[in-house]
């Protein structure tokens, strides 16, 4: 069935707007009465798969409600159909009708999902289509719920230890402009009138207090003209690898930016290996969960080994990229045909890692914002305190 967005009123006046499945717009129209709305835009969503975006807690929501109601043997159609009614978010009801209807029609619900790119990622719908082939789509759903829900959990965990540091950096901002902008000004207005000469710090900061719009301005602008050229390299393939190689030699960050691809990068070969995919089907598809575009091109060659019928631990050590460990780990599973059982070990070792790296940054970066906004203030007061000094030695 198409799809149809509609925007309508309710019954106090407040604008609604949703999604849902109809066989023509005039359906539609009714479906929308149907829900106490009066209609004011029905139309055809022709690029639905890739316009709709459902938040990352509704889609671990609906894959643990499958995966309970597959592993009670509940018939695919069936759990879909029961998953959606309980639902709340709209676009992903419509959705999980629509992967009902195609299943019915006798198509597989891998190829199903692939109609909404921007909802289930490139693994989500490899792991699925594996278990499905595999006749083990209840233990691929435990397996992909346990695996968002982890995600998420991390992602949470990292917002919060955030917060505080970004609400400090951004008070301080705050403070250190208005001192800049409004104290300073006037302060140092007085020592101007009564002819005390002003020492180069005051000077400096009188200069960056009265040009401070101006100067956020410029700021701005840099930030954007250098993210605009950034964008146009990187936009060809071949600069990206390029760039994407020099970051992981970055000192620290480069560090941190592979292990993390290479946490992720494992746990995913992990699933898709236990649900029955082929190893060079599973690199293939592991190859695009790397932000890094040259880890990426590394991952496709080493797929492309596979095929040939060659060891792919070899041009993974040649790169000269991957940690010893890394190599080591996943050279014993490929030689001992465990290789879901290493990819597990190597997760959780670099899991540790970057949850250890995590949380010293994040422990350092408090007080480096607090000695930061302390240093900054200490000049101004240094600005003012410095004249006052010299005027009372005048007045000596």
């Amino acid at each position: 069935m198409p799809a149809y967005s509609y925007t309508a009123i309710n019954q106090d006046g407040a604008k609604k707007k949703g999604i849902l499945s109809a066989e023509s717009e005039r359906e539609a129209r009714k479906l929308v009465k149907d829900l106490k709305l009066t209609p004011l835009k029905v139309s055809e969503s022709k690029d639905l798969g890739k316009a709709l975006k459902i938040k990352d807690k509704d889609i671990v929501i609906m894959t643990r409600q499958l995966a309970t109601l597959l592993e009670a043997s509940t018939p695919i159609v069936e759990a879909l159909n029961i998953t959606a009614n309980q639902l709340q978010n709209k676009n992903l009801v419509y959705i999980l009708y629509s992967l009902k209807e195609d299943i019915v029609q006798g198509k597989r619900l891998g190829s199903s999902m692939k109609k909404f790119p921007g909802v289930f990622s490139d693994t989500y719908i490899s792991m699925v289509t594996a278990g499905d082939s595999s006749g083990n789509l209840d233990i691929v759903f435990n397996k992909l719920a346990d695996y968002l829900e982890e995600s998420a959990s991390i992602k949470q965990k990292v917002i919060s230890a955030l917060t505080y540091p970004l609400i400090l950096i951004g008070f301080s901002i705050v403070v250190i402009i208005s001192l800049l902008a409004f104290v300073l000004p006037q302060v140092v207005g007085q020592f101007i009138k009564a002819g005390a000469e002003l020492p180069f710090i005051t000077k400096f900061l009188i200069g960056i207090s009265n040009n401070i719009i101006p100067i956020l301005i410029v700021i701005v602008i840099s930030i954007g003209i250098i993210f605009y050229f950034y964008k146009n390299y990187v936009s060809k393939i071949e600069n990206k690898i390029i760039f994407d190689r020099k970051l992981l030699n970055t000192p620290l960050l480069g560090n941190f930016i592979l292990n993390s691809e290479l946490e992720r990068f494992s746990s995913t070969m992990e699933l898709l290996l236990a649900s029955g995919t082929n190893l060079d089907v599973a690199l293939e598809e592991c190859s695009k969960i790397f932000n890094n575009k040259f880890l990426s091109k590394i991952i496709l060659n080493a797929k492309n080994d596979v095929v040939e019928g060659k060891d792919f631990i070899v041009s993974l050590k040649n790169e000269g990229v991957f940690p010893d460990i890394f190599i080591q780990l996943v050279s014993s599973g490929y030689r001992s045909g465990n290789l879901v059982k290493m990819f597990n070990k190597v997760s959780h070792f670099l899991k540790s890692e970057i949850e250890n790296k995590r949380a010293i940054f994040l422990s350092l970066l408090e007080p480096i914002v607090i000695i930061f906004m302390g240093g900054f203030i200490m000049l101004i007061v240094l600005a003012i305190l410095i004249p006052i000094m010299q005027m009372n030695t005048l007045a000596i």
